[in-house]
């Protein structure tokens, strides 16, 4: 697969994934995330949150700016390691699940962080299969 083409099933998969990724940030404020991060879940309630939203800013900023870049090269690694990040990030939720301040035990929640992960599987491995030819 050349990085200049990508087939619409597979971006499908992709953008699906970091849609229910983007999804879960919105759920992650109604459950307080920033309480369970060791980044933030020493700062003051209040201060946490600020920081936790804050940061989400360039974050966001930078990896939007990775996956629409005009050089289809650095797109498609921006694909591939956001997807890498999907998979990363279920497994923090699981290592995380066990903190006292940790909530998101609801089938929205769930279907939110783990359908993000199943996407980023499934986009590395179709990405995969399509390298092969």
């Amino acid at each position: 697969m050349t990085a200049d083409f990508q087939p619409l099933w597979l971006k499908a998969i992709f953008l699906l994934g970091v849609s229910l990724l983007f999804t879960h940030e919105l759920d992650a404020m109604t459950h307080s995330e920033w309480r369970v991060l060791p980044v933030t879940s020493w700062l003051a309630p209040g201060l946490g949150r600020m920081v936790f939203v804050t940061l989400h800013v360039p974050i966001f900023a930078l990896v939007l700016g990775w996956l629409t870049s005009r050089l289809p090269k650095r797109a498609a690694q921006g694909q591939f390691w956001v997807s890498v990040f999907l998979v990363v990030h279920a497994g923090l939720h699981v290592a995380f699940s066990g903190q006292p301040h940790y909530t998101f035990e609801g089938i929205l929640s769930n279907t939110l962080i783990f359908g993000a992960a199943l996407c980023g599987v499934a986009y590395l491995w179709g990405r995969y299969w399509m390298s092969r030819d």
